[in-house]
């Protein structure tokens, strides 16, 4: 099993914030729901916007070019026209650290 990477420090993301993060090639989406963090995959399943671009409402973020809603909690469709769910990535945070276990 990999390792987690640090990619992030805590404060770069405040509540109700998030961030677009590399890990291994892979854009990330990081975000902070209540003070708790979050990973899924950055890139809309439906034609590759954007989605750190776009708006977090909640626990839900809307990609900005066709308004698909994704659950950045577990990564499902909460609104198309998007039909694939957002790769789900584990997050720890140590301190002030935010860490992600790349996919294998």
């Amino acid at each position: 099993m990999a390792d987690f990477v640090r990619v992030a420090s805590t404060a770069e993301i405040p509540e109700g914030g998030m961030k677009k993060v590399m890990l291994g090639g892979q854009q990330v989406l990081l975000a902070n729901v209540k003070g708790k963090f979050y990973a899924i995959g950055n890139v809309c399943t439906h034609v590759g916007g954007p989605l750190d671009k776009g708006r977090l409402d909640s626990h839900e973020v809307e990609c900005p070019l066709h308004g698909s809603r994704f659950d950045v909690t577990t990564g499902q469709v909460k609104r198309g026209p998007a039909a694939r769910p957002e790769p789900v990535y584990e997050v720890k945070v140590e301190g002030s650290e935010v860490k992600l276990r790349p996919k294998t």
